[in-house]
């Protein structure tokens, strides 16, 4: 009878431990923030504050040199940005890049997504891809640029063929990498469900290898601001306009050296609403909303 008091009493000393357990668990813990640490909690805030560190740099280091060929301050830059701004021309520069730009961008994915689909489907496809991805990924796109103006002529197919060039390849790459680092059980999973060619490719690889595909998009997207800003500068000195890539190289040659700043301005802020609007929201959509980054 002791015996099976003392089996009771282990028991309810049990069961009180366990519920006192849980209730701790269940119990909210509250941390009061300070001000400054829930406004520093926020990414855009965290961003702005390192931007506003570098301008500081900027226009104390312009200040210093006191060359305004050499370095402009960051204030006289604005100012030329503004007035560049206000009469359009600025404006239509980066409308005209902008077009060129996105048309290459779309090709180039397109072109990507395509050798990569041949390469996963069938045997042939994967050699081809090796061959070429080893062939032209390491040639700089710049190059390519004399043969583009013999081929298409003193136009912006030119510049479209060059970025496409230089666009192609990382994405082919990432989008490869990303689709052989499917794990074997999402295979599995397509193949119980009778899921084979195009189907297995956009069901089972595009989404376990999206977060892959993306850092490609990036790189890609990174690589065609390079190609364009390169080869328009050689463009714009043949035929006397083009994009942002001439409004450097007029300026430049006109002495505006703020202006200059102000055209590598727009290309910053260009692509910093890029990162930060559209594949950020394609991230958080996407790899974010699965689980698959944090």
């Amino acid at each position: 009878m002791a015996k099976n008091k003392r089996i009771d009493s282990i028991g309810d000393l049990k069961n009180r431990y366990e519920k006192e357990l849980k209730s701790n668990y269940a119990q909210e813990i509250k941390i009061e923030l300070s001000l400054f640490e829930r406004v520093f909690n926020i990414g855009v805030v965290r961003k702005a504050f390192i931007i506003i560190i570098l301008a500081l740099v900027w226009q104390f280091y312009a200040v210093y040199l006191d060359n305004d060929l050499m370095f402009p301050t960051f204030l006289a830059t604005l100012k030329g940005f503004w007035s560049v701004i206000s009469n359009g021309e600025l404006a239509e520069k980066t409308i005209t890049s902008l077009k060129v730009l996105f048309t290459a961008y779309i090709c180039g994915i397109l072109a990507a997504g395509t050798l990569t689909v041949l390469a996963i489907t069938t045997r042939i496809g994967t050699d081809i891809l090796e061959v070429l991805t080893s062939m032209f990924n390491p040639l700089p796109a710049i190059a390519l640029l004399p043969l583009a103006l013999l081929w298409f002529g003193l136009g912006y197919p030119s510049i479209i063929f060059v970025i496409i060039h230089a666009v192609t390849w990382p994405i082919a790459l990432n989008i490869y990498n990303g689709f052989m680092g499917v794990s074997n059980t999402l295979r599995m999973v397509g193949k119980n469900y009778e899921l084979t060619g195009l189907s297995f490719v956009f069901k089972i690889l595009i989404p376990a290898a999206f977060a892959s595909i993306l850092t490609g998009l990036k790189v890609g997207w990174a690589f065609s601001w390079r190609t364009l800003i390169a080869a328009e500068l050689v463009f714009g000195v043949s035929s006397g306009g083009g994009g942002l890539g001439w409004f450097i190289y007029e300026k430049k040659n006109q002495l505006d050296i703020d202006l200059v700043f102000a055209g590598l301005l727009t290309v910053i802020i260009i692509g910093i609403l890029v990162e930060n609007i559209i594949f950020k929201t394609i991230e958080r959509k996407t790899v974010v909303k699965w689980g698959m980054k944090f």
